[in-house]
């Protein structure tokens, strides 16, 4: 059986790596780190989470949580090892960080057909290859890359993390336990401001000063992960109608939603580590400590990690990958990830998943894997593979796939949430059919 090369042990690699030794076919897999790191990274584990430790909604009425029971279905590593690792966070599924990505890494290193060889790579390789290397790809394999699509296909974005406090050092006197709406279980720290704390919180925000960062301006912030200082800067009210929605969080202490809240959600199993929900930023430390530090409740935060920001690169992938991630100009070259224009974790894994999928049928003689948009799967590679000239970083959305069909004897489904988990039914129904025929 002829071996495949899979480059970059993230959420896509260690996903593509599996399938495809799952199917019996040598893997070699090539990582970086430990040898060689980003500034984001901080551990030597694959599958490791820079930005957040949520991998969103799990239920079926969201795009994600659909997307996530089509993992599971195809046996998806990565939702293994979250649903494993889990963490109480209300209506989402969070994990714990380290213990989430030691298990992949596990995992991964623990299987037969998947040999690992640490280094960086700064060239594409010959033969049949998978490129996972992330948003965080080095130089000189985003160069390689560049130069293999003539310069006009690569695009880069800056990436900001969160900062992490400890749980101890937050002040419980101020702050109190609740989840949006009283859904699911009140895991969520919340942390309560009046208005005048926080407009003053908001003035000093929008005056802190920032770490250079080469090259960023506001107007090339990807709008899924933009530092906090910067959504700030969009008027007083930004924060308010974004991560500080006050909605559906009464404070027990007054009855009353407060104006504005700041969230912390638990980033580790034993609830010592939590993760300032929305708050990616690239602040100076001193002044992480000092702004965030004016937050109800945090005045005497330790912080286990600042936020800091990094370097995110995406292909236009339209014209240039098919529905598989395929190269077009060369099969049988697959990327994988977030470097596809597939925005998220869940996002990340499932192209990883696809990508395995269509190669490994492929590698077997099997043919490549076709799934309809009717699927968030397909609905996913349909989106990177169409024409677009525009073209930007996505999110799994009810609004990348089929509609219901509506007819004389069927009305629409107004509302959003049962039509939402009708969507999903349909996509999951015809999975597992799908799955049958196909042996996947």
């Amino acid at each position: 059986m002829e071996s495949v090369t899979v480059i970059g042990a993230g959420l896509a690699g260690s996903e593509c790596a599996w399938q495809l030794a799952q199917r019996g076919i040598p893997v070699v897999l090539r990582e970086m780190k430990p040898e060689k790191k980003t500034p984001a990274h901080v551990t030597g584990y694959f599958a490791e989470l820079c930005c957040s430790n949520s991998l969103r909604g799990a239920g079926l009425e969201n795009a994600v949580g659909l997307l996530k029971e089509e993992l599971r279905r195809l046996d998806s590593l990565i939702l293994r090892c979250a649903d494993a690792t889990a963490v109480p966070a209300g209506g989402a599924l969070a994990v714990d960080r380290e213990g989430f990505a030691r298990m992949v890494t596990e995992s991964v290193l623990g299987h037969p057909n998947i040999t690992m060889v640490p280094g960086e790579v700064t060239a594409i390789p010959e033969g049949n290859v998978v490129i996972a290397s992330g948003p965080l790809t080095s130089d000189a394999l985003a160069d390689a890359i560049a130069e293999k699509l003539g310069g006009g296909h690569t695009l880069n974005f800056f990436d900001a993390a969160a900062p992490l406090v400890s749980f101890d050092s937050v002040d419980m006197d101020s702050a109190y336990f609740a989840s949006r709406y009283d859904k699911g279980t009140p895991d969520y720290i919340n942390c309560p401001m009046t208005r005048e704390e926080y407009l003053a919180f908001w003035q000093a925000l929008t005056t802190a000063q920032e770490a250079e960062v080469h090259g960023f301006e506001d107007k090339n912030v990807f709008e899924g992960c933009m530092p906090v200082e910067v959504m700030a800067r969009r008027g007083e009210d930004t924060l308010r109608f974004g991560p500080l929605k006050p909605r559906g969080l009464v404070d027990p202490k007054t009855g009353r939603e407060p104006y504005a809240v700041v969230q912390l959600r638990r980033d580790n199993a034993d609830g010592t580590i939590y993760n300032l929900v929305g708050f990616q930023t690239h602040l100076k430390w001193g002044e992480q400590k000092r702004v965030f530090g004016m937050i109800p409740g945090l005045e005497n935060a330790e912080f286990a990690r600042y936020g800091v920001m990094h370097r995110n690169t995406f292909l236009h992938s339209p014209g240039f990958l098919n529905a598989h991630f395929e190269m077009i100009s060369r099969p049988q070259c697959y990327f994988a990830g977030q470097m596809t224009g597939v925005e998220g974790y869940v996002e990340s894994a499932a192209s990883g998943l696809l990508c395995g999928l269509s190669l490994g049928r492929d590698l077997r003689g099997l043919g490549t894997v076709e799934l309809p948009g009717i699927t968030a799967m397909g609905a996913m590679g349909r989106y990177v593979s169409t024409p677009n000239r525009d073209f930007q970083p996505m999110n799994c959305t009810f609004g990348l796939l089929d509609g219901l069909l509506v007819d004389k004897q069927h009305k629409k489904i107004r509302n959003k949430q049962e039509r939402y988990t009708v969507i999903s039914e349909r996509s999951l129904n015809y999975l597992r059919d799908w799955v049958t025929e196909m042996q996947v």
